[in-house]
């Protein structure tokens, strides 16, 4: 090969390389929208399965022995308040707080599960999705190895068949959106500097999403 080519090769493989750098750190900058540019809105109530965990266990056991492992999706959605990153929460009974989400059916991928169930707890009518949201990265996995309350981030080495897994989405908001929530949950804006560790109140997995987004960038845009 001629200096000429080696030379080439080189800016080429150098082009290629700033390229993918420049894909990366893009895909790593999340724009942040104002809370204020978000409309929300309530509809009826939503029945609500597992009032008790006890009665979790048993839905668990039912499922798993129908269909197998089950899978669920969670959205990690964030907008921007006083300069600083908060995280969408769904409330329940003043206690329970959830990312919006939920068990996806026999078959159905992640990405459209979780488009569904975003219909059906922020969209003013359940069986249509709701427009402008993009489905990015999986920044998360926890596991539940078998019929109990614990999941971990990891599979444990001697579990071969594990109840549960729950994966979380980064879901980028548009500028502008509607959220219309059934009436007995709230939707809070909760800030990351407030879940961050606090497993007492927000639980396990919602404690660790400031971890989870270490690695990216927030672009607080204004409008």
């Amino acid at each position: 090969m001629g200096e000429e080519a080696r030379a080439l090769d080189m800016e080429t493989s150098e082009e290629n390389t700033t390229t993918r750098r420049n894909h990366t750190v893009h895909e790593l900058m999340v724009d942040l929208y104002p809370l204020s540019s978000y409309y929300f809105g309530s509809r009826d109530a939503l029945t609500v399965k597992d009032e008790i965990i006890s009665d979790r266990v048993i839905r668990l056991k039912s499922n798993y022995a129908a269909h197998g492992l089950r899978t669920c999706v969670e959205a990690v959605l964030l907008v921007e308040l006083f300069k600083h990153p908060h995280v969408l929460l769904l409330q329940y009974r003043n206690s329970i707080f959830k990312l919006p989400g939920g068990r996806l059916r026999p078959g159905e991928s992640d990405i459209q599960g979780l488009k569904r169930k975003l219909a059906s707890k922020l969209s003013v009518n359940e069986n249509v999705l709701v427009p402008g949201l993009e489905v990015g990265e999986c920044i998360g996995m926890w596991w539940r190895p078998n019929f109990e309350t614990l999941m971990y981030p990891f599979l444990p080495p001697n579990v071969k068949h594990p109840k549960e897994c729950s994966k979380l989405f980064l879901v980028r908001l548009p500028v502008h959106q509607q959220f219309v929530v059934p009436k007995n949950f709230k939707l809070l804006a909760v800030p990351l500097c407030q879940l961050h560790e606090d497993e007492k109140t927000y639980g396990p997995i919602i404690s660790q999403i400031p971890k989870l987004l270490s690695k990216f960038s927030f672009n607080m845009m204004e409008i």
